[in-house]
């Protein structure tokens, strides 16, 4: 039963944390309401009934502060079943014992009904009106029947009683008139709040919606702006790297000293690969040593200094490939048992060693070290090794035009010896001293005439009257003649015709030497006839003594001999 009428004066608004706030509020204010009526009565009030008044107040009083204990621990039946029946029950004994009907106390009791109306609800406004206007009417009846202790009890008439419950009824009316007003436009307030709440709601969620599709997407965008960043520094190192190849290639195209190469193509390499230490290395002929040509760290010019080496197969890396002609990596040097550990290079992290062959024979080892950890890529090893195959074939090219200029130095050298010795025999036979021109004609000379240095556009002769000018006849490097003009003081050569003279004098070297060719390749020729004539003859013959008699004859006749002997030798240890 009990809990039936807990569930009765329960509603769902109950657990509304707003109800209970303002329940609690009611009750804190009606509590205090009814201690500072204690104190007025105690103070002011009737001796006579001021016990019974102070003690029905004190009931009041205790009631509500365990229904405000019970609000606090969340229970709100109290406050809505008991309280406003107490407060009833107390206003009729206070007013009973005082003036009644006409107390004053008796205003209190539409208070009490908006109190219960506003806890109880609609459905027991009815209730709570009906136990006020019980009250109304048992005070009235109290008075007319002279049971009240009222002064003024003589006063009171049926329509005093009539009044008072009509005016507990009209205004219990006017508040559910007020009230079914309030629970409109409450309705209609809770009703446009649900639906700002679910238009907030919708709203928050296309904002949680579209937040999370602009995250998404800012997420979608870092990462595809990452990737270009990615895909655009790896350009640029392909580029760079490409860069590097390129400029390796002319610098081999343009450089040929091997000691200037290398040191280019290191720079080179660092430079576009961003490798604090590039090196490359040259075996000796031997083939114990990898020697180190070129470098473009500090440490690698300090090691350049003292001629580093490493033993082939032996010592680092470096060591390991020129012995197998295999490339190396690696990754993590302190990890690696290959590594050499060199004080020139503290900062090494990771290093690559790649061979250079030339012909399928290893010459080398380029040397590639990193301050950072892994620092190796694929596409780092695919276009190291294209540089390395460049590096030795510029290694290659550099032997094969150093051996070439060697030759054409020796062929310049034999050249010169060979124009020097035949123009020296064309002098010696012929007794040529030269020819000398003038305005009756060519002539040959005698004896050799006194001229400037070769060069001089300027006369330093004795003789006044002429300016001189000699210009070297050279042939292949080697000088065989001069060439000799003197002209007229009053005309002096300019440098277009001295210009005009060294031309001359290029074209009578060639001349010249055509003209002493052809007379050697005739000379040749005569004499291979004559000894092809004397081999004929010397053939058609069978008798031995005959063709020594011929043979004899013969070489008389060709070298315009007097006489022609064959001596025969005794050969020692012959029987």
């Amino acid at each position: 039963m009990l809990n039936g009428i807990t569930n009765f004066f329960t509603s769902p608004e109950d657990k509304d944390p707003s109800f209970v706030r303002v329940t609690r509020n009611i009750m804190l204010l009606a509590l205090l309401a009814t201690l500072a009526t204690i104190g007025i009565v105690i103070l002011t009030g009737n001796p006579d009934t001021r016990l019974l008044t102070v003690s029905a107040l004190a009931f009041a009083s205790s009631l509500e502060f365990i229904a405000l204990l019970l609000i606090l621990r969340g229970s709100l039946t109290m406050a809505k079943a008991v309280v406003p029946v107490v407060f009833i029950f107390t206003i009729t004994v206070i007013s009973f014992n005082a003036n009644s009907i006409h107390d004053i106390s008796i205003i209190a009791l539409p208070v009490i009904i908006m109190m219960a109306t506003f806890l109880q609800g609609r459905r027991l406004m009815v209730a709570t009106t009906s136990l006020t206007v019980i009250a109304i009417v048992f005070l009235g009846i109290a008075d007319m029947v002279g049971l009240s202790n009222s002064p003024i009890k003589d006063s009171t008439g049926p329509d005093d009683i009539l009044i008072g419950g009509l005016v507990l009824a009209g205004s219990a009316g006017i508040l559910n008139l007020l009230v079914e007003r309030l629970k409109t436009t409450l309705a209609k307030a809770e009703a446009d709040e649900r639906a700002q709440i679910e238009a907030n709601q919708k709203l928050r969620s296309l904002q949680l919606s579209l937040e999370q599709r602009v995250e998404d997407r800012t997420i979608a965008l870092t990462q595809r702006g990452k990737e270009l960043e990615s895909a655009y520094t790896h350009l640029q190192r392909r580029a760079a790297q490409f860069e590097a190849l390129t400029q390796v290639m002319q610098t081999i195209i343009s450089v040929r000293d091997l000691q200037k190469l290398l040191p280019q193509i290191t720079a080179v390499v660092s430079e576009n690969f961003g490798f604090y230490h590039v090196g490359i290395f040259l075996l000796d002929d031997a083939h114990l040593y990898a020697i180190l040509s070129a470098a473009n760290s500090e440490g690698g010019t300090q090691m350049l200094e003292r001629k580093h080496r490493l033993r082939v197969g032996e010592e680092g890396i470096v060591g390991y490939v020129t012995s197998t002609g295999e490339p190396r990596i690696a990754m993590d040097v302190g990890k690696d048992p290959v590594f050499f550990n060199n004080p020139d290079l503290p900062e090494t992290h990771s290093e690559m060693a790649l061979p250079l062959k030339s012909e399928g024979r290893l010459v080398g080892a380029l040397d590639v070290q990193s301050k950072e950890t892994g620092a190796f890529m694929d596409e780092d090893v695919q276009m190291l090794s294209l540089l390395a195959n460049q590096v030795s074939l510029a290694i290659e090219n550099a032997r094969l035009f150093d051996e070439t200029r060697m030759a054409l130095a020796e062929a310049e050298v034999i050249s010169r010896q060979f124009t020097r010795e035949a123009w020296g025999r064309v002098s010696a036979e012929q007794a040529l001293v030269g020819y000398r021109y003038d305005v009756t004609g060519a002539f040959p000379i005698d004896e050799p005439i006194n001229f400037l240095e070769p060069g001089k556009g300027k006369s330093q002769s004795k003789q006044p009257e002429a300016n001189q000018v000699v210009v070297p006849i050279e042939l292949r490097g080697e000088t065989i003649g001069n060439l000799v003009v003197q002209s007229p003081s009053a005309g002096r050569l300019n440098q277009d015709q001295i210009d005009l003279i060294k031309a001359v004098a290029e074209r009578v070297a060639l001349s010249a030497e055509n003209a002493r060719l052809f007379e050697e390749t005739t000379r040749r020729a005569e004499r291979e006839r004559l000894v092809s004539d004397i081999t004929g003859r010397i053939r058609s013959m069978n008798d031995p003594q005959a063709m020594v008699q011929t043979a004899i004859e013969e070489l008389r006749k060709a070298l315009g001999a007097t006489r022609v002997e064959v001596i025969p030798q005794t050969v020692k240890g012959a029987k």
